[in-house]
């Protein structure tokens, strides 16, 4: 699950007054939602066809899976009675009886591999999470290693062990949905009927969603609150603003221009800590410059060219920490003395020789432009940036605002984006190989720069297939010093968790992923 944070109604003032019509506590008269910033879903409300926050904190509230993670990211069994292997690849899962959906019909083993099936058959965004099922292909239609064995019961047989494969299928990727729904997606993504803890009451595009309690529910995370409003901000500023004002209750992104003051601002009510979120900037392999050789080089001297520290200091205040590695220091595996891993140390000098080898091979000229949206909060960074690269490459360089997240991954997901972009992950599951996989293996669901390296492939593909975690896991950092040596993102820093509260509502807590515990959420 993947960085972002989009578009929606036009400034503070704006969303102000129009809550300010509303309540004193922000939703409609009669009703008590707990009021949360967001940003309008890429896509429609589907869950294996939706890799970013706008889509994905909805959808974990509206659908559930056979895994949940709790606050820490630890996995439970949730709709699963049971995860067990059978032999070396082949698992047996068991449904805990008297499952239902929203709209009171029963959850089947049949439901979730046609959810599974429909995935890859209409090729998903994120189909590539199950490629390791036996007979995956792209727009396969039924995958040959899923089998149903009763209402209850189905197995799935993979292509080769995977060692955290149980893990996984706590991400939305692998969430169920009933079959009849699958008829028609269109349909199924603005009105769907999930088993999670809400249900969708209302989702005026651009603007707002709304989720009640789902009276069907049965899992361990029940909703605390009468629902959850979602507002659809066009800048983190104008979120913050509402926040102070009290017409915000959650606010999970503080903007850089209040760093430096929301932790007295809120007092114990602002939140900053660490989360599995890796910040990065992307060159696709097909720029101009920035292939071969030549482009290994260049992705070098940028590197060397930033100043990661001097960034995490002055722009960030503290809420973010220089990249050591590609994953996150609240991971399992995450080591900050990787081989490879000077590339990221600050030296200008390098930076310029690194630059001037590459220009021996084909001249730079033109600008290089790193694209971001606006309605995210990296403004100063990015022109922050720019600048260390004016000033250590001595070339032109500057920041390519979009107007919002969606506009921006819109570009990025076409290809036709024309320069470098602002990019990271936000992990979908607590484990070092989902910070690696789906960005870098070939054709890969999130690999938006099109890197491709047979030997980095392969070495991952050694890390899933080791039945011990902590052997796949050397496996995988072995992975990440190919990344060091070829840079297909480089790495800036990790982010905090920097949001708060209003003073209307209590037990407000953040997950390992960074996102609160909306249904934790209780409204005073």
């Amino acid at each position: 699950m993947h960085l972002k944070k989009t578009v929606a109604i036009a400034t503070s003032a704006t969303v102000v007054l129009g809550l300010a019509a509303c309540s004193s506590d922000g939703a409609s008269e009669g009703e008590n939602y707990v009021t949360a910033n967001g940003s309008e879903p890429q896509n429609s409300l589907i869950p294996a066809d939706t890799n970013e926050t706008g889509g994905g904190r909805i959808v974990e509230l509206l659908y559930s899976g056979l895994v949940h993670y709790d606050i820490d990211g630890k996995p439970h069994n949730d709709q699963a009675e049971s995860i067990d292997l059978e032999g070396e690849k082949t698992y047996k899962i068991k449904l805990k009886e008297g499952l239902e959906f929203s709209d009171g019909s029963p959850i089947t083993a049949q439901d979730y591999v046609d959810t599974w099936n429909a995935a890859v058959a209409n090729s998903m965004m994120n189909e590539f999470f199950f490629e390791p099922i036996k007979g995956y292909g792209e727009g396969v239609k039924e995958l040959e290693g899923l089998k149903v064995v009763d209402d209850r019961t189905f197995t799935v047989e993979l292509e080769q062990p995977e060692s955290d494969f149980p893990t996984r299928l706590g991400y939305t990727a692998f969430f169920v949905m009933p079959s009849k729904q699958l008829e028609d997606l269109d349909s199924a993504g603005e009105n769907p009927v999930g088993s999670g803890p809400y249900v969708l009451k209302e989702w005026n595009h651009q603007e707002s969603a709304t989720l009640v309690p789902n009276e069907k529910y049965q899992g361990e995370n029940e909703a605390k609150n009468d629902g959850v409003k979602f507002i659809f901000y066009s800048s983190q500023d104008a979120a913050y603003a509402d926040l102070l004002a009290g017409n915000l209750d959650v606010l999970d992104a503080v903007p850089d221009s209040a760093f430096s003051t929301f932790e007295d601002e809120l007092g114990d009510r602002a939140v900053n800590q660490p989360a599995a979120v890796f910040q990065s900037i992307t060159i696709p392999e097909k720029l101009e410059h920035f292939s071969g050789e030549e482009g290994k080089l260049r992705r070098q001297a940028i590197s060397h060219a930033i100043d990661r520290d001097e960034v995490t200091k002055t722009i960030f205040e503290g809420t973010r920490t220089p990249a050591k590695d590609f994953t996150s220091p609240v991971i399992d595996g995450y080591k900050d003395d990787l081989e490879n891993s000077d590339v990221l140390k600050f030296d200008p000098e390098k930076a310029k020789e690194l630059w001037k080898k590459a220009d021996a091979i084909s001249k730079f000229t033109g600008e290089f432009t790193i694209a971001y949206n606006s309605d995210g909060g990296h403004q100063a960074w990015a022109d922050a940036v720019s600048n260390q690269l004016r000033n250590n490459l001595g070339i032109e360089a500057s920041g390519n605002p979009y107007p919002d997240f969606k506009s921006l991954r819109d570009d990025v997901k076409k290809r036709t984006i024309k320069g470098a972009f602002r990019s990271g992950w936000q992990a979908d599951y607590p484990a070092i190989g989902n910070f690696l996989v789906p960005l870098y293996v070939t054709n890969a669901s999130s690999n938006d720069g099109d890197y491709s390296n047979p030997e980095f492939d392969a070495k991952v593909k050694k890390a899933a297939n080791k039945k011990d975690v902590e052997e796949g896991i050397k496996e995988y950092q072995s992975a990440e010093e190919i990344l060091f040596r070829d840079l297909p993102a480089v790495p800036l820093w990790y982010s905090n968790v920097t949001g708060g509260s209003s003073d209307k509502v209590s037990n407000v807590t953040f997950s390992w992923n960074s996102l609160p515990e909306y249904a934790a959420v209780e409204k005073k």
